[in-house]
């Protein structure tokens, strides 16, 4: 069986077309509340956005029985697959690039895409990794389209816990500081390895916190991703320096108050301003 994985209205199955094609299909469960309107949205979605870091749709099918996504398929899975594992490894350039992948989306679905787009569901199984390791953000069966100019739509949420914004839950906000958020908590997991929902985080000592209070007494190495800093690495000092501005980025997106949240260009910018000064200095050190 070609299952590659479930979601909240469906399942997702490895398929090959005629033309020898390897694709993803996402097969919509009908008799499920709200998979009807997600096959919709997503289809709709989809069909309009062009993005090198945004999941590809190939295709649809579609009658009153049936409904189906073609998409592109991504032969390394998902990036909870590569955090969460000991067979698989990420080195923290390989993590930096994912994590600037996610957040190019992000930019491109907040800030240029004809009408905004909240997706509301950024967490690492919505992370697909093609065959060179780029990230490519999918499932959009939750996400809104703002086409009046609207800032906040209100709504039953339906995202995910560890990963929605506390004004989700609180008042039913969706908005693109709530995405900034999600991504504030991914940042964090990408470099933790620690997921939101680890029976370790507990009342009020959340992932946030965590890191936040390792910042805050220069304990970095303390809640970093295990083998992500060596001191023996000659690299160590600028790699350690790249790990923490980013927990401090992860912080600004993670503000409590959606006004106060960078947004996701300021987000994406920043990432690449990090990875050029880790490639600066490795550069800067081969050479002596």
């Amino acid at each position: 069986m070609n299952l590659l994985g479930k979601g909240s209205f469906g399942s997702v199955f490895k398929a090959v077309l005629a033309d020898d094609t390897t694709v993803a299909v996402k097969v919509f469960n009908l008799e499920l509340e709200g998979a009807l309107k997600s096959f919709d949205t997503e289809s709709r979605i989809l069909g309009s956005i062009r993005h090198r870091n945004l999941i590809k749709i190939l295709g649809c099918c579609s009658n009153e029985q049936f409904k189906a996504l073609i998409l592109a398929y991504t032969p390394n899975g998902s990036l909870e697959k590569w955090l969460h594992s000991d067979v698989y490894v990420l080195d923290l350039v390989k993590r930096l690039n994912i994590a600037i992948d996610v957040a190019l989306a992000l930019e491109y679905l907040h800030h240029n895409h004809t009408f905004t787009v909240v997706h509301c569901d950024i967490k690492p199984n919505n992370v697909l990794l093609g065959e060179d390791m780029t990230a490519h953000v999918g499932d959009f069966g939750i996400s809104k389209l703002f086409e009046d100019r609207e800032a906040v739509i209100h709504t039953i949420t339906m995202a995910t816990i560890g990963y929605a914004a506390p004004e989700y839950g609180s008042e039913g906000k969706v908005s693109t500081h709530g995405d900034v958020y999600s991504f504030g908590i991914l940042l964090l997991e990408i470099f933790t390895s620690k997921k939101p929902t680890n029976d370790m985080f507990r009342g009020e000592m959340g992932i946030k916190e965590w890191v936040g209070k390792a910042l805050q007494e220069d304990g970095i190495s303390e809640v970093v991703a295990p083998g992500l800093l060596s001191r023996s690495d000659r690299h160590f000092p600028a790699n350690e320096q790249c790990v923490s501005s980013i927990f401090d980025l992860a912080m600004k997106c993670l503000a409590f108050s959606p006004e106060q949240r960078i947004n996701m260009m300021q987000a994406a910018a920043a990432l690449q301003k990090f990875r050029a000064i880790v490639e600066a200095a490795k550069k800067k050190q081969s050479r002596s």
